[in-house]
């Protein structure tokens, strides 16, 4: 134990015992072997840290005492997209088909598609679920697309619903009738 050191070790044994997340746990873990005597490069491999970790809950120990070791909000890795072009992007999904911004033949958004077009007008690629991830922040919702007639007959559908689906139903088979809506 390096000398003139008692009290402080009781102070981070107290605070290891009320830590409530293991990050918090982990600083406090780190001075602690610190003032017992253990260098930096064995407090990283007990902690599982690097050096550069170790030395900055150190330094952050020497300047603020238990204070410096306090958890600040973690705000994550940088965002990709500017403020305005994910306004942008929200626009063109709300108001605009893919076939209108170049996605030949493409009628309804996918993950796929919104991630394409991503990299191809700003630069960053996402993963699908990173796609998701913007979709969700923006306020938008994801559901998979289903396929709509658009030209339908509805009077070949009444009857459908009406008089060939119960017969279907009762049967369990099909009595190898033509499909009315393909008349």
């Amino acid at each position: 134990m390096m000398p003139n050191h008692k009290d402080e070790i009781e102070k981070l044994s107290t605070a290891m015992k009320e830590a409530k997340s293991k990050r918090a746990y982990e600083r406090y873990q780190a001075i602690y072997l610190h003032l017992q005597g253990y260098t930096k490069g064995e407090i990283a491999t007990i902690i599982g840290r690097s050096k550069k970790t170790i030395y900055n809950y150190i330094h952050a120990y020497a300047q603020r005492g238990l204070d410096g070791l306090e958890m600040k909000y973690s705000p994550g890795a940088p965002r990709r997209l500017t403020p305005e072009q994910e306004k942008e992007l929200a626009l063109i999904i709300e108001h605009q088909l893919p076939v209108d911004v170049g996605f030949e033949a493409k009628y309804n958004w996918t993950l796929a598609i919104i991630a394409e077009l991503i990299q191809q007008k700003w630069g960053p690629t996402y993963t699908l679920r990173g796609t998701s991830d913007i979709l969700h922040r923006l306020g938008l919702s994801y559901t998979k697309p289903t396929y709509t007639l658009a030209n339908a007959d509805e009077e070949k559908q009444k009857e459908f619903v009406e008089i060939t689906f119960p017969e279907v139903k009762k049967t369990g088979r099909w009595e190898h009738r033509p499909c009315p809506l393909s008349r």
